[in-house]
């Protein structure tokens, strides 16, 4: 399976929802993820979710 934003599950620009659908782990799963490890410091991701919403392509309805 292809790494792509999601258009049906996102909340802003669908890099959680395509991470989720890609392995297999629900979205929210991965959004609280994404605040814990803001809300503590570790890393980057906030910096990781802007160039992921950049760099991934956005799915298409076609492609599924």
């Amino acid at each position: 399976m292809k790494l792509v934003r999601s258009v049906e599950h996102k909340m802003i620009s669908g890099v959680c929802g395509g991470l989720g659908e890609t392995f297999g782990i629900d979205a929210a799963i991965i959004r609280i993820l994404f605040v814990v490890c803001t809300f503590f410091g570790v890393g980057m991701p906030i910096i990781l979710y802007i160039i992921l919403s950049v760099a991934l392509p956005k799915e298409s309805y076609w492609e599924v």
